[in-house]
This record gives C-alpha cells, sequence and structure tokens, in this order.
C-alpha cells in the first residue's frame, strides 16, 4: 500500500508544483519548482517500494 500511496501524493505534488510555476509572483513559481521536485522525489520512492516490497 505504502507503493501506491507515495506514487498518488508524488503525483499531487507534481501537478500542483506545475500550477504554481505558472504564477506571475516569483515566490510562488519557487514554491512550485520546489513542490515538483518533490513530487517526482516521491514518485521514485514509490518505483523503490515497488521494487523491493513495503517492508523498507
Amino acid at each position: 500500500m505504502g507503493e501506491l500511496k507515495s506514487k498518488v501524493e508524488g503525483n499531487v505534488n507534481e501537478a500542483i508544483g506545475k500550477a504554481k510555476k505558472q504564477s506571475n509572483d516569483p515566490e510562488t513559481r519557487a514554491e512550485g519548482r520546489g513542490q515538483e521536485v518533490k513530487g517526482k522525489a516521491q514518485q521514485a520512492k514509490g518505483e523503490v517500494q515497488g521494487a523491493l516490497g513495503d517492508d523498507i
């Protein structure tokens, strides 16, 4: 279950980050870049959990 949760959270964070990057506010754009990176990291975590099992 952890694999799916990480992947979903990652997709959501990446999507929100992409939306924030479209803002006119530089601070919000920076937040968006960070959130998108966080989402990609969560997706990678989900991939690792899937490969190794949820025992990690």
